[in-house]
């Protein structure tokens, strides 16, 4: 009997693994870290729920953190069957886990010299060279060409926007075909592909990001402007937590439209994320994975000044002047962004705008609902900036682009799955599907085996 088992993503939007089981073989779609509430993050150091060397193959349908970056201790705990991805995932994961495990060691580091961690001594989860040894079982494929995996399964590819590289994934095994949605872009984006459509699936797994919600509608090159626009006049710096693969690209496509309409001429944009500035110039590799022209791609990587080492990421929190600093991560859980926060979060000239989810737990999370203070670094730092949250920046797709996106399947699944949602949105969208299409849909918890 084939098998689904969900290791993560169940009841929250991080730390996605979902297990396909059948006669001892096993398939891990996807491999994210858990990131938020401390509770979730405890179980990236928890033990696997099974043994790493067992499961034949990852599938990775994109390659943000909490899709892929569990990859490295997955592979220092034993797993040696392949990862299988479009070469645009292979070329970002790439980027990100070299990042996260570099991160990871420098926040350890940086833990033990200060001694805040109630760790002695603060470890990683793992390191750059776990992340270097990871890169090696990546098998990219073609999308849409089926590809046979170990075990038997067959799997095919098909973009979903969202990132570069991102993509849904059709698994067929033993006569029962399972579609994993992976995290779903925007149609109409101008500067990602729309979700392609998939016509058929015995079972289907979707996100939930924004399942009980609608983005804004309209050109978020305009609010953007203003809410820049606004900070400067006022003598102030914008910080923008962004996503470094994907949202910050975008915030840059946003920018220059603004500067060849003629506005913020005067006003300097950094780009201070290493990771982002590489990401920056994958997206322009691969321009069969985007829609932007060639010189369009350039121009969005020329907007902005590049930030590489960490003394000229200082030297741009300490000048005084009115600019827009654009940093990672995007829901100020890590990173270079975190010492901008501390920088000019307790000014009320300056403006922190976020431009994407803010997962429950997170310092992103908790400025957006208006917290008077966050802990960075082991002290609290006040928050008297403005703070601005430009959802129709999102790259994820709302509950009505969902519903389009499942209007492609020209059947009913026998089972719809809801997953990557908080709880709220999970059991929101299952009502709305099972209202609006009359699907069977249920929304599984972590841990939770279905017989397929």
């Amino acid at each position: 009997m084939l098998t689904i088992k969900f290791l993560g993503g169940a009841g929250t939007v991080t730390g996605s693994k979902h297990l396909l089981e059948i006669a001892g073989h096993r398939v891990l779609v996807d491999c994210g870290l858990f990131q938020g509430l401390k509770s979730l993050r405890e179980l990236n150091w928890a033990r696997f729920p099974v043994d790493p060397r067992s499961i034949d193959a990852v599938v990775l349908t994109h390659a943000h953190l909490d899709h892929s970056g569990y990859l490295p201790k997955l592979v220092r705990d034993g797993f040696r069957g392949r990862i299988f991805s479009t070469d645009g995932t292979r070329d970002v994961a790439e980027r990100i886990l070299m990042d996260s495990g570099y991160l990871q060691e420098k926040d350890a580091e940086y833990a033990n010299r200060k001694g805040f961690s109630k760790h002695k001594p603060a470890m990683p989860l793992y390191g750059v060279h776990d992340a270097e040894r990871t890169m090696e079982f990546f098998s990219p494929i073609e999308v849409h060409a089926p590809t046979l995996l170990p075990g038997g399964a067959t799997l095919t590819l098909r973009r979903a926007g969202h990132i570069l590289g991102a993509a849904t994934a059709e698994i067929e095994w033993e006569g029962r075909r399972v579609v994993f949605s992976g995290d779903l872009g925007r149609y109409d984006d101008p500067v990602m592909v729309d979700p392609e459509a998939v016509p058929d699936a015995d079972y289907l797994v979707v996100e939930s990001t924004y399942g009980d919600r609608k983005h804004h509608q309209g050109d978020p090159t305009e609010p953007l402007g203003e809410a820049i626009e606004r900070t400067v006049r006022r003598g102030g710096t914008v910080i923008i937590p962004a996503f470094a693969v994907g949202r910050a690209q975008s915030l840059l496509y946003h920018i220059w439209k603004l500067k060849q309409a003629g506005r913020l001429k005067l006003v300097p944009v950094y780009l201070d994320s290493p990771m982002a500035i590489d990401a920056s110039d994958i997206l322009c590799a691969h321009p069969d994975g985007h829609r932007m022209p060639a010189e369009v791609c350039r121009g969005i990587c020329d907007v902005a000044t590049y930030v590489r080492d960490v003394e000229a990421s200082k030297a741009v929190t300490a000048n005084p002047i009115a600019k827009v600093i654009i940093s990672a991560s995007g829901m100020a859980t890590g990173g270079r962004v975190l010492h901008h926060i501390k920088a000019f979060g307790p000014d009320s000239r300056n403006t922190i705008l976020f431009s994407g989810f803010q997962a429950a737990g997170t310092r992103g999370r908790a400025m957006v609902e208006g917290a008077a203070e966050v802990k960075i670094h082991g002290e609290w730092i006040p928050i008297r900036a403005e703070v601005a949250d430009l959802s129709m920046l999102s790259a994820h797709a709302d509950a009505d682009e969902i519903l389009r996106w499942l209007s492609g399947f020209r059947r009913p699944p026998r089972q719809t799955f809801i997953v990557h949602g908080e709880a709220n949105a999970s059991e929101a969208l299952r009502a709305r599907i099972a209202s609006l299409k009359a699907w069977k849909c249920s929304v599984p918890q972590q841990g939770e085996t279905f017989e397929l």
